[in-house]
């Protein structure tokens, strides 16, 4: 499989699997990531769809980070704030008729494996190192205008986009305390497995050329 190839398929299989787990903690009700609480609070406060507000902060944080940067916005992360929301809206109109968990024991389950998911999707599409988050690259350019180090810069944009999904009744609960603390060693974990994946499908290409 050839690297270009190779990197869009975990590119795109990282999208599908963190939009599910993202899916998921909206339907548990116990609580969302600090961002995806937002998205929820302005669907419930304005309307459209909770994917639709994933491309307009999206886009919105695109615009920012080009302006504090004083450079182009970065056309590929359009692409995946595009794929995230229309993912998002996909996932819960799935799974919206069979995930909706009622009582605590299956609230928590769905909360879990949704936190699961997320780190996974996060992980593999890590390891494509294609087409920058939105959010990820906010913590970045954070860091290099403060000095901030990475868990600083994440932590004070955390704290930014709770108070602001705190405003517009975004779901913030016990899910978005277990999220901000342990979504970063899940996708720890997985990284190296992921890795291991993506360095078995390389040698089965040098293989089948070298067989061929």
């Amino acid at each position: 499989m050839h690297n270009t190839v190779r990197r869009i398929m975990f590119y795109f299989f990282g999208i599908i699997i963190l939009t599910f787990g993202i899916a998921l903690t909206i339907q548990s009700k116990l609580g969302t990531s600090p961002f995806d609480a937002l998205l929820v609070g302005l669907f419930r406060t304005f309307g459209l769809t909770i994917g639709s507000w994933e491309i307009i902060v999206g886009m919105t944080m695109i615009l920012c980070n080009a302006f504090a940067e004083r450079r182009r916005p970065e056309y590929f992360a359009v692409i995946t704030s595009l794929l995230t929301g229309f993912s998002i809206d996909a996932w819960l109109f799935a799974i919206g008729d069979w995930a909706t968990p009622e009582s605590m024991l299956t609230q928590t389950i769905c909360l879990g494996l949704g936190i699961v998911a997320s780190a996974l999707g996060i992980a593999i599409n890590l390891q494509a190192d294609f087409a920058p988050n939105p959010f990820d690259r906010s913590m970045l350019v954070l860091k290099r205008l403060t000095g901030w180090n990475v868990s600083v810069s994440r932590a004070v944009i955390s704290i930014v986009l709770v108070i602001l999904a705190a405003i517009f009744s975004g779901p913030i609960g016990i899910g978005t305390v277990l999220i901000t603390f342990i979504s970063g060693t899940l996708i720890h974990l997985f990284m190296p497995h992921v890795s291991q994946v993506d360095q078995f499908l390389s040698k089965q290409v040098k293989y089948t050329k070298k067989h061929a």
